[in-house]
């Protein structure tokens, strides 16, 4: 497979040469190809020592920034000082300089016929508020190219996640007018909503993307490191026909769902990248990325406040353009969602499947390619019920012995949400007795009937002791991180249980799982749910067989 064209770039912010000087080399093991000096962090700078110093001595290509406060940067002083410093670096062979578009115009009329040849001129643009409408970002992009920039800047910060796709239109259409204009875009979305931004700019042409050498050594909000774009991500490999998956929710970076997928994906030499989207509102993301073009979603949803949704969107090559607009960006969308999102999933499908119907949720949505409709399954109740039989027998491997071992057995089902339906119809179907205990009562009442159980209020969850040998499965976020001290039932109510199930799995051990074990039960841990469900999510995403023992090999190394 091709490398793209991107650059990686790596911000310095050392606050002496030397430091500098540690990060440049830091940067070129890291495999960048090239180095943003951020001279406003130069504590005592001195421009043609300082400078001869750092372009001379740099192992790569050097990008020079020296940013004023009024555009987020860190230097407050004389502006005649700040661009002299900038045309000295020119002189001195620095490969690209960074100018702000307020001072951009003189600037370059300044410098006309002294640039050397190879020096690029960056000129950008940085809105630290928002990002503007599709029209207003047309606009800027000619406002900085009749400045003379060779290089167009656009950073803007994202409110909410569908903002990015009016920078990746962009960077698409100045591609596309390449032969005409001659002038590349970079075009980023600041915060962990324009993450996407950053990790995808291959796939929407987009000339260099930032990486930073550790985690929170950023420049500007929501960069990643050059560790995970070039390993967890991929990105060298990346390009139009790159088919592109997701988890989404808030919070949604403790997800290692990246991880298992897009080692797997490189395994099988498939052409995909997975990645995490910070999703606000479900609704106003689907209605913006919704189109004939859209083959599925697929949800899979934990818990009240959790909103996790992983979603994979397979992204199609064509982008239609009317002046600088796009009429479609065609995504496959297969989204896997958690509350609230399970019975919303379900209503908005033109079909669902029986199982998924007599759940009332859906983890999963696929639009079929033949008419476009889309069809809503349930795939959470395999993945849970079956490692929670596979518990009771002792083995990861179901058999094939006559009945489940959850038969006659009394099942708790903490959480009455779209996994809680799942795991109490899943129970059901293996001839359990269920019990649903939620914080809402009338919410546990609504499920139990319609599963034919007893209802609780999590507040009378730990006096329940009717029996000894019962099954729990936890179905919320109740000691998901941060919040790893909180559990939801008391630890001497554990006692009468004799396998306890978590849907959490970051942590691996939760507090109710540690306390479940020190009293005597077996525990299988919310990584054998998500696992097992990844099975029937790769088949889908890839058209390939599952390779099963890959995925327990890759999150074996990340627990």
């Amino acid at each position: 497979m091709a490398k793209n064209s991107t650059l990686i770039c790596a911000p310095l912010m050392g606050e002496s040469v030397n430091q500098m000087l540690i990060e440049m080399c830091e940067a070129k093991a890291s495999g960048a190809d090239l180095v943003e000096i951020r001279l406003d962090f130069i504590k005592n700078l001195s421009p043609r020592r300082d400078l001869e110093i750092l372009i001379k001595e740099s192992p790569l290509p050097t990008l020079i920034t020296f940013r004023p406060t009024w555009e987020g940067g860190q230097y407050e002083g004389d502006e005649n000082r700040r661009l002299d410093a900038l045309r000295l670096a020119m002189e001195l062979g620095a490969d690209y300089i960074d100018v702000e578009l307020q001072v951009a115009y003189e600037f370059n009329k300044s410098i006309h016929g002294k640039k050397p040849e190879k020096l690029k001129v960056i000129v950008s643009s940085h809105n630290y508020q928002s990002t503007p409408s599709l029209e207003d970002i047309g606009s800027l992009v000619t406002k900085i190219q009749a400045t003379g920039a060779d290089i167009v800047k656009i950073a803007t910060t994202a409110l909410d996640i569908t903002d990015v796709t009016r920078i990746f239109q962009t960077t698409v259409h100045s591609q596309m007018t390449h032969q005409l204009k001659q002038v590349p875009v970079i075009g980023l979305v600041m915060g962990q909503r324009g993450w996407i931004s950053r990790l995808l700019c291959p796939k929407f042409d987009g000339y260099l993307t930032f990486g930073t050498l550790g985690a929170g050594m950023v420049s500007a909000p929501g960069q990643p490191t050059i560790k995970d774009l070039l390993g967890l991500y991929n990105l060298r490999q990346l390009g139009p026909d790159t088919k592109v998956f997701g988890v989404i929710g808030n919070p949604v970076g403790h997800s290692r769902a990246p991880i298992l997928f897009n080692e797997a994906f490189k395994s099988v030499g498939f052409n995909g990248v997975y990645v995490h989207f910070l999703v606000d509102d479900i609704t106003k993301f689907l209605n913006t990325y919704s189109s004939p073009d859209f083959p599925g979603f697929r949800f899979n949803l934990l818990s009240k406040d959790l909103n996790i949704v992983y979603l994979s969107i397979l992204c199609a090559q064509a982008i239609v353009f009317a002046k600088i607009s796009i009429s479609t960006v065609s995504w496959v969308l297969c989204i896997c969602c958690t509350l609230p999102h399970k019975e919303d999933a379900l209503r908005r499908c033109d079909e669902v499947d029986p199982i998924a119907k007599s759940i009332g949720a859906v983890n999963l949505i696929i639009r079929r390619p033949s008419d476009g409709k889309l069809i809503g399954y349930n795939t959470d109740y395999f993945g849970a019920i079956s490692a929670i039989e596979d518990g009771l027998r002792g083995s990861h491997n179901i058999n094939n012995e006559t009945g489940s071992p959850l038969a006659g057995k009394l099942f708790v089902v903490i959480g009455a949400g779209g996994a809680g339906k799942a795991l109490a119809y899943g129970a059901k179907e293996k001839g359990a007795r269920v019990v649903i205990a939620n914080r809402t009562y009338h919410r546990a009442r609504e499920l139990a009937d319609k599963v034919g159980g007893e209802a609780l209020s999590l507040a009378e969850l730990d006096s329940f002791h009717p029996e000894d040998g019962m099954i729990l499965a936890n179905t919320t976020s109740v000691g998901l991180q941060p919040n790893v001290d909180e559990t939801p039932i008391a630890k001497q109510a554990l006692s009468s249980y004799s396998l306890v199930f978590d849907a959490v799995y970051t942590p691996l051990l939760t507090r109710l799982l540690r306390e479940a074990e020190e009293s005597g039960a077996i525990v299988v841990t919310g990584l054998e749910m998500f696992i097992r469900q990844a099975y029937e999510h790769f088949e889908r995403f890839t058209d390939l067989p599952a390779p099963k023992e890959l995925f327990r090999e890759i999150m074996a190394g990340h627990v």
